[in-house]
């Protein structure tokens, strides 16, 4: 018991007074936050440590993903009905991403490619990659991010491979920058409304001011029982919103793809590109109603050229799935201009 107990008191002071302190430093293992009990691979959160699920979550190359929040003892999150929930300084969001090896085994093993820190300091939030060894039984931190290769049996038992990219500190400032500062992506009222996980996060002490309705939802991208159009815009909303907002990094593109907006020509319906070049495969509009092959987010959407491919980070193969779902919804918007 006694050893026990100073276990649970070593890990509660180093996850608590790190975030808090003028320069966070972070460690050089992953294992040595203390997050996780047991087998760090096994990925079993310590208490304190809070297991999260999104609606519909960002598409990362076929990859899956264990999202978590550290918060520091004696604080909670506060409840925004839009953008990110307000996170208390010392919170940390961990990602770990895994490839299974074979997606026709239910039974499938995975092997656990990189675990993301993003770190609420006193100077912001702060991205730290790290990246796991071959044993499977650590990660290390690695500040320049690294690219390797990665092979898979896919859905319809054939074998993919991919040149798997971990971003570097600078390149996640190309997704989670927005009002001149990085910022989370997931974390919304939207995204987490899912299940009653926001009322258990309130009931637990963990998520402050939630009101006891009109929460926002977005749909879950995959649901065939759901409206299409629902489903298009949260699958837009998480995969090219943080971007293609009024305040993202692509605001000059002139597209708000967050699932609120409700102005046609920020969707792209019908909307001429700003500027021409290889992005636009020489097509007219970024969505073309009715004929998807002449819609420039499609067009981009099924590329991996780097010049052309969007989104341009955190993605090397074509999501299928996603563009059969966009194909279907531009397929089923009605026609009201002449081409």
């Amino acid at each position: 018991m006694y050893r026990v107990f100073i276990f649970i008191f070593l890990f509660v002071l180093g996850c608590s007074q790190e975030p808090h302190t003028k320069e966070f430093s972070p460690h050089n293992k992953l294992s040595d936050y203390g997050f996780f009990m047991g087998k760090i691979r096994e990925q079993i959160p310590q208490s304190g440590v809070i297991p999260y699920e999104l609606n519909t979550p960002l598409f990362s190359d076929y990859t899956n993903k264990k999202r978590f929040i550290y918060l520091p003892p004696n604080s909670a999150i506060e409840y925004r009905p839009s953008d990110i929930l307000s996170f208390p300084q010392g919170s940390i969001l961990i990602k770990t991403f895994s490839l299974a090896h074979d997606m026709t085994n239910n039974k499938r093993r995975e092997k656990i490619l990189e675990t993301r820190l993003l770190v609420n300091t006193k100077q912001g939030w702060k991205a730290y990659p790290y990246i796991w060894n071959s044993a499977q039984d650590e990660a290390y931190l690695e500040l320049v991010g690294d690219i390797f290769d990665v092979s898979w049996i896919d859905k319809n038992g054939q074998r993919r491979t991919n040149n798997y990219v971990v971003p570097n500190v600078n390149d996640c400032k190309g997704c989670h920058f927005k009002n001149d500062k990085i910022q989370p992506i997931g974390p919304q009222a939207k995204h987490l409304n899912t299940s009653g996980q926001l009322q258990q996060w309130q009931k637990m002490g963990h998520l402050k001011k939630v009101p006891a309705q009109d929460i926002p939802q977005i749909a879950v991208w995959n649901d065939e029982n759901a409206d299409i159009n629902d489903r298009a815009r949260a699958y837009l909303d998480i995969n090219c919103a943080h971007c293609h907002n009024l305040h993202g990094p692509a605001s000059n593109a002139g597209l708000d793809l967050r699932s609120e907006n409700l102005d046609r020509s920020l969707l792209g319906i019908y909307k001429s590109p700003v500027a021409a070049g290889h992005g636009t495969g020489g097509l007219s509009y970024d969505i073309f109603p009715g004929k998807p092959q002449k819609s420039i987010l499609l067009y981009r959407m099924q590329s991996t050229d780097p010049k052309i491919a969007m989104p341009e980070l955190g993605r090397g193969v074509v999501h299928e799935e996603g563009v059969l779902l966009i194909t279907q919804w531009i397929e089923n918007m009605k026609e009201t201009k002449d081409e």
